[in-house]
């Protein structure tokens, strides 16, 4: 009696579709509208492109490349910016504080 493993086929099966899905890509949009008594409250619109990085790339699509918050950087570039903040609100503190010099009128 013989017995033949068949399901290392249908794993390749399915990495054979997810590398074509990856190196063509594929967008999924969607929209979901909740209305009430023909008014309109709510509209979620859903966008989703599954595609490789390189892909997304040569399609225009880089946004996560200057996205702060996907820096490694991100609690250093956020606590600088809170540092910087916080000298310029003192900096606007003394200016206010000081005394305006009288501008004499002019006739």
């Amino acid at each position: 009696m013989s017995y033949q493993l068949q399901g290392a086929a249908s794993s390749d099966g399915l990495a054979d579709v997810l590398e074509r899905i990856l190196d063509k890509g594929i967008v999924i949009a969607g929209d979901i509208s909740i209305s009430l008594v023909g008014i309109e409250l709510l509209t979620i619109r859903l966008r989703l492109l599954i595609a490789t990085v390189d892909k997304a790339k040569e399609m225009g699509i880089n946004w996560w490349e200057s996205d702060p918050r996907l820096s490694a950087d991100h609690d250093r570039l956020r606590a600088e910016n809170d540092a910087l903040l916080a000298r310029i609100t003192a900096l606007e503190r003394q200016i206010t504080a000081q005394p305006q010099p009288v501008k004499p009128r002019t006739r």
